[in-house]
């Protein structure tokens, strides 16, 4: 890990080509957190591919419409959702059909880890 911030609704670590978040339980992710989220990736990968992953170990709903902005950043390769709550992993399935660049789920992070390596990989 090359660098974690911490902030009031989520943890990051942030590795060479991919960073994961951690949110905190209760949280509504809404635009303004997103935000939040584009600006810290922005700010520490600037131009260079990354995959975002999310680690869902605590319950917290996601408002769909920021993957239509998250989309949009063009160095973002792809979103991994690690999931092992049967309603976290339902969540993640409807989330994913508002979001056009690769998506995947997995129930173990050292899954999602390797898929993220694999995307950069193949640019």
């Amino acid at each position: 890990m090359l660098k974690t911030q911490k902030n009031d609704f989520c943890t990051l670590n942030f590795y060479d080509s991919y960073m994961i978040a951690v949110v905190n339980k209760g949280i509504h992710l809404a635009p303004a957190e997103n935000q939040v989220l584009i600006d810290a990736a922005n700010a520490f990968y600037r131009d260079k591919p990354f995959v975002y992953i999310t680690h869902r170990k605590h319950s917290y709903s996601v408002d769909p419409i920021i993957f239509v902005k998250t989309a949009k950043m063009k160095n973002l390769l792809g979103v991994a959702v690690v999931a092992d709550v049967p309603v976290s992993k339902g969540n993640a399935e409807i989330e994913k059909l508002f979001y056009n660049k690769p998506y995947e789920i997995f129930s173990v992070l050292d899954e999602a880890v390797e898929w993220a390596k694999q995307l950069i990989q193949n640019g």
